[in-house]
């Protein structure tokens, strides 16, 4: 459990008692124009109770998923995928964070949070995100959190029937050797 710099938040392991707030903040088109295509919309309960049973199986263990809680209930979620073979010192981190809660520091502090335990506790070297060129709020998150900016990849993804560029923003301690 991390506590987050931001009244009332936390990461946490999800519990199946999450899924109804889960599913509540996840089925939302806004959020899921900015994910990938495997997360679904609409998000039903099912959705969620699918996925807290993967984040708890031993598959889903081998990476870090964690529920952010706001006020006590399950308002998002983070992730650390690590990669394989010659990227096996890097890992995606991922999130998203329901509507009533955009704009109150949780998601920059969650990143902040779950990056330096992911960087403390694992053999890594880089941590990376990538975003949609049209989640300027998403990418200003990543930016307060200490990720730079390292790129450009033109036209490298398609959402809702778009293809747009996306936005590599990576965290690389000095000390990453």
């Amino acid at each position: 459990m991390l506590p987050l710099p931001v009244a009332g938040a936390r990461l946490r392991p999800f519990e199946p008692a999450d899924a109804p707030a889960l599913a509540r903040h996840a089925n939302d088109r806004g959020i899921w124009r900015n994910l990938r295509d495997r997360f679904p919309h609409p998000y039903e309960l099912q959705d969620a109770e699918r996925y807290i049973a993967f984040v708890s199986s031993a598959e889903g263990r081998q990476h870090v998923h964690l529920c952010v809680e706001v006020d006590g209930e399950a308002a998002g979620s983070i992730s650390v995928l690590f990669q394989a073979d010659i990227d096996r010192r890097a890992a995606e981190i991922g999130y998203f964070i329901g509507r009533p809660y955009w704009g109150r520091g949780i998601a920059t502090a969650a990143v902040r949070a779950l990056s330096a335990y992911a960087l403390a506790h694992f053999d890594l070297c880089r941590l990376y995100a990538s975003v949609f060129a049209y989640n300027p709020a998403s990418a200003r998150v990543l930016e307060k959190a200490g990720y730079a900016f390292e790129g450009r990849l033109r036209r490298s993804v398609t959402k809702d029937g778009q293809t747009v560029d996306g936005l590599l923003y990576a965290l690389v301690p000095d000390s990453a050797l």
